[in-house]
């Protein structure tokens, strides 16, 4: 018995092992990785200095073109992410200025991404290798069920979210492989749909005050960040377009630009501009809201 006890000893200290190795090995890769998403680039970057940042979800991602802004004397840049909601917008925004970055503007994409407070599990995922070396995340997440599980067991972050940070992204990061995810300051073109827009339906949708929103308000008021909040375009076939009315009552600063870009030809999907759409929206954007520096 004793014997047996002792093997059983043996091989849960050999697997602990295993997994503080494993666990150093995933995290000493992303540590040094600056090219696979923008999270990692912001992770590994400091001391930064940007006129304007753009920041939400694909509806930022896809919409805004950083070279029109840069074109008039202004250095910008898109760290709109697909699929990410306004908690990760917050946390992202905790790491610029963990980082020093300067910004003089932030635009923030407030408009479907403001009707839940919830997080979206597949971008949360890509802050977990940063969870042991910034405070920033820790505190951040401090609050989430599974947080001391992910903190204090080793490796379990990676095995947890393995579809995103688990052994094959490690690969391709140890190797450098980079995505297009940096390419045009951010910006990520998509291409006219030869199909016609099938309407987006607003109707189970309704603006509510949301924890990331007002978290992004405060960041930017403690650290002389100018915010514009502003909805971004929907094709007009879009049922329930009240919805933007009912969200200018819930914030009344948030700026109305949902009408900004209107024709067809200028969307990929009824939620999403294609390249000349986001180029025109970007230029509506600019016009009325900057003036050139040039």
């Amino acid at each position: 018995m004793r014997n047996f006890l002792l093997f059983l000893a043996k091989g849960f200290a050999l697997l602990l092992l295993t997994l503080v190795f494993l666990d150093v090995l995933y995290t000493a890769v992303y540590m040094q990785s600056n090219s696979r998403s923008k999270i990692d680039y912001l992770f590994n970057s400091k001391d930064k200095n940007y006129d304007v940042v753009f920041l939400g979800s694909s509806r930022v991602n896809n919409h805004f073109v950083p070279k029109i802004f840069n074109n008039q004397g202004y250095k910008t840049i898109n760290f709109g992410i697909t699929r990410s909601r306004l908690e990760e917008s917050a946390l992202m925004l905790q790491m610029m200025v963990e980082r020093n970055y300067k910004i003089k503007y932030l635009i923030l994409q407030v408009d479907l991404n403001i009707n839940t407070n919830d997080h979206s599990e597949a971008i949360r995922s890509l802050f977990m290798p940063y969870l042991h070396t910034s405070k920033t995340v820790r505190d951040f997440y401090r609050a989430i069920p599974e947080y001391n599980e992910l903190l204090y067991i080793p490796f379990y972050r990676y095995m947890h979210y393995d579809a995103r940070v688990g052994f094959r992204e490690m690969y391709y990061s140890a190797i450098h492989k980079k995505t297009n995810a940096l390419e045009n300051e951010g910006f990520h073109p998509l291409m006219t749909s030869d199909k016609n827009l099938i309407p987006a339906d607003l109707s189970k949708y309704y603006p509510k005050r949301n924890k990331g929103y007002e978290e992004i308000k405060a960041i930017c008021k403690k650290n002389n960040i100018q915010l514009i909040a502003l909805t971004t375009p929907m094709c007009m076939e879009t049922i329930n377009r009240d919805y933007f009315n009912h969200l200018q009552e819930v914030y009344p600063e948030i700026r109305r630009f949902e009408n900004a870009v209107t024709d067809d030809k200028y969307f990929s999907t009824c939620g999403h501009l294609n390249k000349d759409g986001a180029e025109e929206f970007t230029k509506v954007v600019f016009k009325a809201l900057f003036k050139p520096k040039k």
